[in-house]
């Protein structure tokens, strides 16, 4: 049993979490890439986004949004964190490797047993939860576009993709 406890733990290095970590989180510049070994041993933190944590609290709350200037504004403040939604993104979504993305992977590939510790340290915790609030922001920002597009509101406060024909 401890060893495929150990097992696991060592499946969960360095590299297991960065697929769903890029898919979401911003691009790391030069200041967080030196944190990853500060992150790694969960002396710094990041903080959810309190935007976030009310995404994650309830993604699909329908409280005050009687009114399409009411989801423009929940929209806006999910874009502020999360970056430009699919419908109007100018990325193709496919996975590149960035500077900051293998500035990161090197400076804790430095780490001996780096999976092992962040799960000792709750580094690896944090960032679980740090990736559930950010789904929780997307699933959140896509509710509020399609609860736009229901009430007959105009973009932003429904997907840009409804307002053109069906090819």
């Amino acid at each position: 049993m401890r060893i495929a406890s150990l097992v696991a733990l060592l499946t969960l290095g360095s590299g297991s979490l960065a697929p769903l970590h890029a898919q979401v989180m911003p691009e790391p510049d030069a200041a967080e890439v030196a944190k990853t070994p500060l992150r790694d041993l969960n002396i710094d933190q990041r903080d959810i986004p309190a935007v976030l944590q009310t995404a994650a609290n309830d993604p699909y709350a329908r409280a005050g949004l009687g009114r399409c200037d009411a989801l423009v504004k929940q929209i806006a403040a999910l874009d502020m964190v999360l970056g430009a939604d699919y419908d109007i993104a100018e990325d193709d979504g496919a996975q590149r490797l960035s500077e900051g993305r293998l500035g990161q992977s090197v400076v804790g590939s430095i780490i001996p047993f780096r999976g092992i510790l962040r799960e000792v340290t709750g580094a690896a915790e944090n960032d679980r939860a740090l990736q559930a609030a950010f789904t929780a922001g997307m699933v959140r920002r896509a509710f509020l576009k399609g609860w736009g597009l229901g009430r007959g509101c105009a973009y932003p406060a429904r997907p840009k993709a409804a307002a053109r024909p069906a090819r």
